[in-house]
């Protein structure tokens, strides 16, 4: 038996979340990240070898620079469209995965070589979701 189909399209699904988790989740997400790259950064960086305060330094110094990075990034890269918007979010992950990389003494060319790859790859991802998500315009579809 045919059923009819729905009018007005798909009804969005409804925000279970308070403005308060979404607003902790927005810092603390890059945070917990940043501290995961810093320590994973300095674990890279001293190959094995014992904890000094310069590697513990290092690593907090990575894990801030990351945080700050990440908030930009994800407050800013929205505002751009959808070409720019991918491609600062996949320069960001290609940048990191690179840095990390080089940390284990790799080459630079290595490093750079993988770091590209990476951009690459999140670039497309990205670009397609934005692409889909998207109207006639370039207006985003929410």
């Amino acid at each position: 038996m045919a059923h009819a189909a729905p009018a007005g399209g798909f009804a969005r699904t409804p925000d279970v979340f308070s403005a308060k988790v979404h607003l902790a989740a927005r810092y603390g997400i890059p945070v917990v990240l940043g501290l995961v790259y810093g320590y994973w950064a300095a674990a890279n960086r001293r190959d094995g070898g014992p904890i000094t305060g310069w590697n513990v330094l290092f690593g907090c110094v990575t894990a801030l620079a990351f945080i700050v990075l990440c908030v930009a990034v994800a407050t800013f890269a929205p505002l751009l469209k959808r070409e720019l918007h991918s491609a600062v979010k996949s320069g960001f992950a290609g940048a990191a995965v690179g840095f990390l990389y080089s940390q284990t003494g790799e080459s630079v060319l290595r490093s750079t070589a993988l770091g590209l790859a990476v951009t690459a790859g999140v670039f497309l991802v990205f670009f397609y979701r934005y692409y889909t998500h998207e109207d006639g315009e370039g207006n985003r579809i929410r």
